[in-house]
């Protein structure tokens, strides 16, 4: 049995203002999306330059915020949305949507490929590998907050959050950082090595999260306001992500079918 150790989710505080751990991986995640698609802008025949990176990063940030935030709203506080329009805006009291957030990014891309003349998936697909340590970063922050835990265990690994109760739980944020941004990483960044049908390494990125995602809510304690939704078993996690499974899945087989037809 392992014990949460109490990190302080405050860096610094600077009079009436703080630096939050959560904030700061935030900022990590923007910038190692900066520096590794620089690193693939500068892969021979990539047809990306450098200095295309700053403003698709900057427009990525602003779908993931705006994004994450409304989808959040909408998704898990609906009610408290209806009830208090206002609350939108809240952000210091916390609460983003990963789903939300991918949406947010969809938007933001096609504006930018929009603006730019490319392919909406031409973005998409060169993006796509640069998200997970960004996803990592942020499960990273959840574990600091000591948020998001996962349900009792009696695995030799459970962590005790003393601030929930005295049980043993799955570290839940922690299989997250490890699925979503780690082994999701390394397996779009080994696939995207190579050029791929168009459509693909975005599909990829669908399906990799979407199924990691789905197999972790099952360990992750269901958010109080919404619990189970359906079967005794579904949560708002598992109901968002079959759609990214579903899409992700048939977005490979379409690739690559309509590259061997080409």
């Amino acid at each position: 049995m392992l014990r949460y150790p109490h990190i302080d989710p405050v860096i610094v505080r600077i009079g009436d203002y703080a630096v939050h751990w959560y904030g700061v991986m935030y900022l990590i995640g923007f910038a190692a999306a900066w520096w590794l698609g620089r690193v693939r802008a500068r892969r021979p025949g990539s047809g990306w330059r450098e200095a295309e990176i700053p403003d698709l990063i900057f427009y990525g940030a602003l779908g993931v915020v705006l994004g994450g935030r409304i989808g959040y709203m909408l998704f898990y506080q609906f009610p408290l949305l209806v009830a208090d329009p206002l609350s939108l805006f809240r952000i210091w009291q916390g609460g983003m949507s990963f789903h939300g957030g991918l949406l947010g990014v969809l938007v933001a891309m096609g504006l930018y490929a929009r603006k730019t003349g490319r392919g909406f998936f031409e973005v998409t697909d060169f993006i796509a590998p640069l998200v997970p340590i960004g996803l990592f970063a942020g499960r990273i922050g959840n574990f600091i907050n000591g948020e998001l835990w996962g349900v009792p265990t009696d695995l030799p690994w459970g962590m005790v959050f003393p601030h929930v109760d005295a049980r043993p739980r799955h570290p839940s944020m922690l299989y997250e950082a490890f699925l979503e941004g780690m082994v999701l990483f390394v397996l779009l960044w080994w696939y995207a090595r190579r050029p791929r049908p168009r459509m693909a390494v975005s599909g990829l990125f669908l399906l990799g999260y979407g199924t990691f995602r789905f197999l972790v809510e099952f360990v992750r304690e269901p958010d109080p306001q919404l619990g189970h939704i359906a079967f005794g078993w579904m949560n708002m996690g598992h109901l968002l992500s079959l759609p990214m499974i579903l899409a992700g899945a048939w977005m490979l087989w379409w690739s690559h079918r309509r590259a061997r037809r080409a």
